[in-house]
């Protein structure tokens, strides 16, 4: 059973930093040098000299980023810029959205998950990990000893029976409100009620949770246990560091949208829509929907409406035409994933990097197909405007049956398979790793 928990964050003292606004951040894998600059002026108590401290040339191993959010973190602690609640508490998180001209909400709450290894219980992944992220964040979790931002978890909740009760505790009470950089508004309600707590809990247990983001954070916590274990500082299986931070949002939430991750392709020659037909033809149906900017978004309409994993769009950048293809040759994909699941093999993203950019295209054209990622088509009909790829690619996105069915096979999904938009704001709460 998933083990959640109540807990006592450490939260911003708003009448010492003023707007919750200026100290909050997205976490750090999407902080680029210009927001990192931006962030910091903001406010000298904004999150990110924790979550993303400043490199400078002088740094060595005894001062640099990591010492120095060390230091901040410290200090602030100690001047009661960061508070520590008095009562355990689950915080309900609400995030207010916009993507492309249609309003979403985004409901959920902040609680202490128990760690458990992936495949031992009941917490999955859908993710691969890199070396470098992880260790990153684990420098920083031996300086800070404590979760600056929370990993993203989703449970199957098909009647909203948990929300229902959080909802209607906080639609009596005001919140804490931020609108980040990108426009994003989010809600903030610490729940101290325990009979609300201990049935929300009750809930949960059963459930298991999927990580939509914080893989790299996770994988990272496991490995903080486990060497606090070894050193001799968890004395009992209730020591916080057995414990991290998540935000558990419902799978059937209205609100929890996965954009789709559309590839902008690179390192192949120039290729005109009759060759890309050609080359596509011994294994998708190709329907060419006409040139430009128009024809771009009735191939993406006709993709969104379709519903399905196996219809494609390209657009090649040469002659500006728009094509889309019908992927029908499941054995191609048999063949060439065969240490893959069926339902890994019928993912848009599967087939069009195992079929198209690993296969037919470089065996067609002798070119090394890379990709750069983007979210909205706007950034695909920009890209193609200015030339900046050979060819574009209209990828669906997975959905949530994709990541609880191949997650909860043990098996991983492909690189920029899911991207769960917004991202969930840093500096809402602390989950600490020493003391209670």
């Amino acid at each position: 059973m998933a083990d959640i928990r109540a807990f006592r964050a450490f939260r911003y003292d708003l009448g010492r930093v003023g707007n919750l606004s200026d100290v909050v951040a997205p976490p750090y894998d999407v902080i680029d040098p210009a927001l990192q600059q931006a962030l910091y002026a903001q406010s000298p108590y904004n999150v990110v000299r924790l979550e993303l401290n400043k490199e400078e040339p002088t740094d060595t191993e005894t001062e640099n980023r990591y010492t120095r959010a060390a230091r901040f973190l410290r200090d602030w602690q100690r001047d009661d810029i960061l508070v520590q609640d008095s009562a355990r508490s689950l915080y309900v998180y609400y995030q207010d959205f916009e993507v492309e001209g249609r309003r979403y909400t985004r409901r959920g709450f902040l609680a202490r998950v128990r760690l458990e290894p992936f495949g031992a219980g009941r917490i999955y992944a859908h993710e691969e990990t890199l070396a470098g992220p992880k260790a990153d964040r684990l420098r920083l979790l031996h300086a800070t000893a404590m979760n600056l931002s929370p990993i993203f978890g989703l449970y199957p909740d098909p009647d909203s029976e948990v929300m229902k009760q959080l909802d209607a505790l906080v639609s009596r009470m005001l919140p804490l409100q931020a609108t980040d950089h990108l426009g994003v508004v989010s809600r903030l309600w610490p729940v101290t009620d325990q009979h609300v707590i201990s049935s929300v809990i009750g809930l949960l247990g059963p459930k298991p949770i999927f990580i939509a983001d914080g893989h790299h954070r996770y994988e990272t916590s496991l490995r903080y246990l486990e060497e606090r274990r070894a050193a001799g500082e968890v004395c009992d299986d209730e020591a916080p560091p057995h414990f991290t931070l998540m935000m558990l949002v419902g799978m059937s939430d209205p609100g929890l949208l996965i954009l789709p991750t559309h590839r902008l392709i690179s390192g192949i020659p120039d290729l005109s829509a009759d060759r890309l037909a050609e080359i596509l033809a011994p294994h998708f149906t190709v329907e060419r929907i006409g040139a430009g900017e128009q024809a771009a978004h009735e191939t993406w309409e006709t993709i969104e409406a379709d519903g399905s994993q196996d219809l494609l769009g390209f657009g090649t950048v040469a002659d500006g035409v728009w094509q889309m293809a019908r992927f029908r040759s499941p054995q191609l994909m048999a063949e060439r994933a065969a240490n893959h699941s069926p339902a890994w093999r019928s993912l848009a993203v599967s087939i069009l990097h195992v079929a198209v950019l690993d296969h037919l295209l470089p065996q067609a054209t002798g070119g090394k197909p890379e990709c750069k990622y983007v979210h909205l088509l706007r950034e695909v009909t920009d890209a193609v405007a200015a030339r900046q790829c050979q060819l574009a690619a209209l990828v669906p996105p997975a959905a949530m049956q994709h990541v609880e069915q191949i997650a909860g096979n043990l098996e991983k999904m492909p690189p920029k398979s899911t991207y769960f938009y917004p991202k969930l704001l840093t500096g809402l709460v602390f989950n600490p790793l020493k003391g209670s």
